[in-house]
């Protein structure tokens, strides 16, 4: 009886030695504690073949056994875990007399740098901002700013429509007909915002942003136009950049102008940027037509205004020196890190 006993303790001293992890510690001890198939605790199931004067030596031995046994495998679980921890440790361990890695630091797309530097140049001035909805009717977007039916502007091929009345604002002139609605001059504000046209090349694309600006008070003339327009190439191109109206024609402003800058690049001598003219045209504008004034409920004896609209992926590219408009919609991290203002 005492033989058999000492030969599962040596049994369990020898299989601790190739015990390496706490799962498989927690096997070992399932294998002679395990109260259904543990081999110590089916020696409990023998007793009922010990001879009844031998009975309590047999059960005082294997509860001998078994505290041993607990005992040891649960001493032998904390070190398999100890173990593990400490391997665990070894494999996290930090060498902070490595350098560090790299962490670049960003900055804000062309587009977004440009579009904050106007409306900063323009809140300067006075002006308030208004972000008017992307998706509006024919009404706002075409026929309140004074376009014919017959305008190639409205044909299928040059915008998108959602339904014969609803479409994507081809412009954000559109904004300026809800504020004249519905606010008294004087007036002064600025419409940013994404517009829409079919048309995609490398200077142009069908989604690009663009700046609507209008004036709108008493005595308001071409020559306010010029005055501001100056003041805003100076901040944007530098000091000493000058302006120069064309003549043009736009449906919802008369007289309506082209508006060139001259070249930042050369000082107007003439480059390859400028292409030898010394000019760059940057946006459009005018007078606002008596007609828009009209529809929107303004009288235009008593009021007069003017209206200019700017697209930021153009002014981005020649400010930025970018030759493609699709560099600006790629994210094309080689030409943004050049960029930060």
């Amino acid at each position: 009886m005492n033989a058999g006993l000492e030969q599962i303790r040596q049994e369990i001293i020898s299989g601790a030695e190739a015990i390496t992890t706490s799962k498989e510690a927690y096997e070992f001890r399932k294998k002679f504690l395990d109260g259904k198939t543990g081999k110590i605790g089916l020696l409990m199931r023998e007793m009922k073949n010990i001879p009844p004067e031998q009975r309590a030596d047999y059960g005082k031995g294997v509860n001998e056994l078994k505290e041993w046994a607990l005992g040891f495998l649960v001493d032998l679980d904390k070190k398999m875990k100890a173990k593990e921890l400490q391997e665990r440790y070894e494999a996290e361990k930090i060498d902070i007399s490595l350098p560090a890695e790299r962490s670049e630091q960003g900055n804000l797309h062309p587009i977004t740098l440009i579009r904050n530097q106007l409306i900063d140049i323009f809140a300067g001035m006075g002006f308030e901002i208004f972000e008017g909805t992307e998706i509006e009717t024919d009404y706002y977007n075409f026929t309140a700013l004074n376009t014919p039916k017959d305008h190639p502007a409205r044909d299928m091929q040059d915008t998108f429509y959602l339904s014969p009345e609803f479409l994507l604002r081809t412009q954000t002139s559109a904004g300026q007909i809800h504020v004249m609605e519905n606010k008294k001059p004087p007036i002064k504000i600025l419409s940013p915002g994404k517009v829409f046209r079919s048309d995609d090349d490398a200077t142009h694309s069908p989604m690009f942003s663009q700046m609507e600006g209008l004036v709108v008070d008493r005595g308001i003339t071409l020559c306010d136009l010029r005055g501001m327009l100056d003041e805003l190439v100076k901040k944007i191109f530098g000091e000493g950049t000058k302006t120069r109206l064309r003549p043009s024609y736009f449906p919802f402003t008369e007289p309506s102008v082209e508006v060139d800058c001259s070249c930042f690049e050369c000082g107007g001598k003439g480059c390859k940027l400028c292409k030898g003219t010394g000019w760059i045209e940057i946006l459009g504008a005018g007078v606002v037509n008596n007609k828009v004034l009209e529809n929107c409920g303004i009288d235009p004896n008593e009021y007069s205004g003017f209206a200019f609209g700017i697209g930021i992926e153009r002014i981005a590219m020649l400010k930025y020196g970018i030759n493609n408009i699709k560099l600006l919609f790629e994210s094309d991290l080689r030409v943004l890190k050049q960029i930060n203002d």
